[in-house]
């Protein structure tokens, strides 16, 4: 029996902001035959240097990319033309990038932003004008378990605004396991994402990993708290985020509150996690990093000031998270919810 042949790829692929993000989808769409250059940090490509690229997932997969096999780059390559850029640096980020991408690459070159938050294709529109920008999302989480290994511990699958640029790329999308699906609007997707990345600051703030995080009740009643209050201005603003969940956004506060013992049954498949996955603003937090907690919870407390209303809590788990460097956790859940003000 022959071997299924794989889609062609429309051209290059160029990865703005290769680290866990970039890397794994960058390696698992150069594994089903693109031609993927990455462009990142000194630190991440001189592990890859080293190490290769393994990418591996919760249900099994496990493929390899050799040193010799990957195009690293410090900066955006004169040399190539890509017919697509996955823009996946942090969103504090997007403006230099924009501006890189802007110097060097043809007007009308598309990039998708694989980013967290709702504004980052708006950035980098207003920096380099000329470039075909969409927004996108990533419904899962990807861990470093060490150099060069990235692994995706949950489930779902990326989003896009869809454009003629992006269904060109469907079919290799799918070959590489990665279904990609397109949305004339984004937005709905993009809130019902951030619903579930206020979970970030408080995994990050709790020093363990996703799953043992969401195993205590006391943590999930934080996100929770997070939830509702970003519910209420998304219902103020007329605004009713996707369901990107196994349930629907207006149901999770609810069953993130129950007893451990109920949740465990309610929410099984919530908890179809790998017991390494974290998130990435955990990762950012132990290397010092600038986190991303500006773009979720801080869109969350914009949202509700536009809306005449307040969001405090978000407001002051974002005050946590700037002040780890001067005030390090981790913090017990029940050290959390005191100093966010929950009874």
């Amino acid at each position: 029996m022959t071997a299924a042949k794989l889609p062609a790829a429309p051209g290059p692929l160029l990865v703005m902001g290769a680290g866990s993000v970039g890397g794994y989808v960058g390696a698992c769409l150069q594994a089903a035959g693109a031609e993927v250059h990455f462009v990142g940090r000194p630190r991440t490509l001189g592990a890859w240097r080293v190490h290769g690229l393994r990418v591996t997932d919760q249900d099994g997969r496990d493929e390899r990319l050799p040193p010799p096999a990957l195009h690293l780059w410090g900066a955006v390559p004169a040399s190539v033309t890509p017919a697509l850029v996955l823009l996946t640096v942090k969103c504090g980020a997007t403006r230099e990038a924009a501006a890189a991408l802007g110097a060097m690459l043809p007007a009308g070159t598309p990039v998708l932003s694989l980013q967290n938050g709702l504004g980052n294709a708006d950035v980098g529109r207003a920096e380099a004008p000329a470039l075909r920008w969409l927004p996108g999302m990533v419904p899962y989480n990807i861990a470093e378990l060490g150099p060069g290994h990235l692994h995706r511990g949950t489930g779902g699958k990326l989003a896009a605004e869809d454009a003629p640029a992006l269904r060109a790329w469907l079919p290799l999308f799918d070959a590489a396991r990665l279904p990609l699906r397109l949305y004339d609007d984004l937005k709905p997707v993009q809130w019902g994402k951030l619903l579930l990345n206020l979970n970030n600051p408080v995994n990050a703030l709790s020093g363990l990993p996703l799953r043992a995080e969401l195993m205590q009740r006391g943590y999930r009643q934080v996100f929770a708290a997070l939830q509702r209050e970003a519910l209420a201005a998304l219902a103020a603003a007329g605004i009713s985020p996707a369901q990107v969940a196994a349930v629907p956004p207006e149901r999770l506060p609810t069953i993130l509150s129950l007893p451990d013992w109920l949740f465990r049954r309610i929410a099984a498949r919530m908890l179809r996690i790998d017991p390494e996955a974290r998130s990435s603003m955990a990762d950012d937090l132990a290397l010092s990093r600038t986190t991303e907690v500006d773009a979720l919870c801080g869109e969350v407390v914009r949202l509700a000031r536009a809306q005449g209303q307040e969001a405090p809590l978000n407001q002051r788990i974002q005050a946590l998270v700037e002040a780890w460097p001067n005030d390090p956790g981790p913090l017990p859940a029940a050290a959390l919810k005191q100093r966010l003000g929950l009874h």
